[in-house]
Formats: structure tokens, sequence, C-alpha cells
């Protein structure tokens, strides 16, 4: 069913769990889909996500932020990265209550923005971090000889920090047009994109295709190409720095590769969405597998936050001595406290066998 209102169109069910999308344009494809499984399956979906997600990438920060040794820059930019991943995963329990109420959004003005902001954030932030991440592991490999040795940790800072302000920077028309309204004629209550002018969402998809993703697809490309051509050359490897280097760099270059793995599908229905606006594709056959693309294709994409601290332990050698010696630090000085608190009962019984 599609309703059409003065500031734009609502279909059920709403994409709105779309992340950073307007709802889709009417037309006269007829609306009588079955959408039970999406009201069933996206919630439990989103749940499990979540859960793995705070975990993972809460125990990824602390492992980061604990250990005795300043962080390197790779890893600035992964706990930076598992930062944004948390705060997206942390998000997602308002939507899966939003689907499993038929969209029906109850949590008020301000979350629909703060919310959508955040999960529109976390696609620029994540993927500029990955970028960094591919120039870093470039720099360390490739340039070993050379400008490697302008990576600094307190560059590494500043460029975070000026990362989280361009996703914050595009995530600006989610804040301005996301709204909640009521819609008696479906009896829903939706947060959703209300933009303006339908070249709003063209644009929307245009921008994320080629600044979301094409460009630094491109960037990554040509550093993962040199990185695998310099692992791969038998002079390089001779040296100690790449020998160093290499162990952190598969486990970044896995990282990698399942976040395209994951996204890549959302792209693709981004593209085609810009496609059927202008016509080049059309019919209600195109209708039907983008109202299904958009929903599979974005929950593939928030997977990827929840895939990150798995890699990390299992590809990760680095991570795990790290993780390791977090462990012992905790259990020492837990056996250090628990150690004084008997000392001091200790003390305590013998002063009192004194005044005895």
């Amino acid at each position: 069913m599609v309703v059409n209102t003065s500031e734009g169109v609502v279909q059920t069910p709403n994409p709105a769990s779309y992340p950073d999308s307007n709802l889709l344009d009417s037309s006269d494809c007829p609306s009588d889909r079955e959408w039970g499984w999406l009201y069933t399956m996206q919630p439990a979906f989103m749940a499990v996500i979540c859960v793995l997600g705070v975990v993972g990438n809460a125990f990824v920060l602390c492992v980061f932020c604990l250990r005795k040794k300043r962080c390197t820059v790779a890893e600035i930019y992964l706990g930076n990265l598992a930062a944004a991943d948390l705060v997206m995963v942390s998000c997602l329990p308002f939507w899966a209550v939003t689907v499993a109420n038929k969209f029906n959004w109850e949590f008020g003005e301000l979350l629909c923005h703060l919310v959508n902001v955040a999960i529109s954030l976390n696609l620029y932030c994540s993927l500029m971090f990955l970028v960094l991440v591919s120039i870093d592991r470039y720099l360390a490999l490739v340039k070993t000889m050379s400008t490697g040795r302008k990576r600094h940790v307190t560059w590494a800072k500043v460029i975070c920090l000026c990362i989280w302000a361009f996703g914050f920077l595009m995530s600006l028309p989610v804040l301005l047009f996301r709204t909640v309204k009521y819609f008696p004629e479906l009896n829903i209550t939706a947060c959703y994109l209300a933009y303006p002018h339908d070249a709003w969402q063209v644009r929307h998809n245009l921008v994320t295709n080629i600044i979301g993703f094409l460009i630094p697809f491109v960037v990554i490309a040509f550093c993962s190409y040199h990185i695998i051509k310099t692992l791969n050359n038998n002079v390089m490897k001779k040296f100690s720095a790449v020998r160093h280097e290499k162990k952190a760099t598969h486990m970044i270059l896995a990282v990698l590769l399942v976040f395209f793995f994951c996204w890549i599908p959302f792209q693709i229905v981004m593209f085609l969405d810009t496609l059927y606006f202008f016509k080049i594709i059309s019919g209600c056959l195109w209708e039907e597998i983008l109202d299904v693309g958009i929903q599979i294709s974005t929950y593939i994409a928030y997977s990827n936050s929840c895939l990150n601290p798995i890699l990390y332990v299992f590809v990760g050698k680095h991570f795990r001595k790290n993780a390791k010696g977090m462990f012992k630090q905790i259990l020492r000085k837990g056996t250090k406290a628990k150690g004084s608190q008997l000392h001091h009962l200790s003390s305590a019984l013998k002063t009192q066998e004194s005044k005895v």
C-alpha cells in the first residue's frame, strides 16, 4: 500500500531501516506481497548482530586501551573502527523493536534523528578508517625506507578526529530531514527521511556510491595490490621491518575483504535504485527486486560491525598476544588485591590477639 503525502511517500512495509535512505517512490505496481518474514527474521537477526557487536567491539577497545605499550598507528585506526561499529550496533535495538512493530516508531523525534545519524556515521567513518589502515600498511611495507618513517601516533589521532567530523558532515542530511509523522491511512508512526524533492534521493545515492565507496575502493585496491606484491617479493622479505609488519597486514587484508563482501550488495542496490529513478530500468519486477534487495543488503552490511572482532581473534596474532597480556594484567591485579586484603585481615587478627 502506498500513501502520497506533501512531504514524501510512505510504503508498507516502510524501508526506513535502510540506512540513510528516503522511502521508496510510489508506483502503479500492486503492493500485495507478504512481508511476514521481515517482521520476524529481521528483528532476530538485528538482535544477534547487536549482542555480538557490542561484546566484540567493547572487547577490542579494552584490549587496545588497557595494553601497557603505546598503540601503533594501525591500532589507533582499528580502535576507532571498533568505536564506530560499537556506536552503530548500539542503535540496532531501536530498529529491531520498530521492525517487529511493523515500522511503528515509538522513541520520539530526538532519537529518530540521533539513531539514524549514528548509523549513517558508521558507513562513512568505517570506510575512511579502513582507507587509513590501508595507507598505513602501504607506508609500512611498500615505503619502508622513506615515507614509512612519517607514521606518527599524534598525527594519527588528529586524522581520526577529522574523520569523525567528516562522517558527521556527510550525515547532516539525515539529521536535517529525518522526521516522525503519523500516517492514519497506514495506522503507523514512521521515522523516515522526508527529502524536500526526489532529486535529493538521487544525490544521496550518487554521493554514497562515489564518496562512500568508489573513491575509497580505488585507494584501498591500489594499496592492497602493492602490499600483496611486497609480501610475495623474496627480496623485500629479507627486510626485518617487512617481516615484522607481515602478521598485522594479513589481519588487515582479511578485514578489508570482509568489509567489501558485506557492503558491495548495499552499494549495488543503491546504484540500481538510481537507475530505476531515471527509468533506465523499470517495471514491477525491478521494484520488487529493489524492495527486497534494500532490506537484505542493509542487514548484510550491518553484519560487518560484528565480524571484525572475530577476525581479530582468529587472524590477528598480535591482537591475540595483546589480549592474553590484558587478561594476565587483570588477573595479576586481582591476585594482588586479594593478597592485600588477606594481609590486612591477618594484621587485624594479630592486633586483636595482642590486645587480648
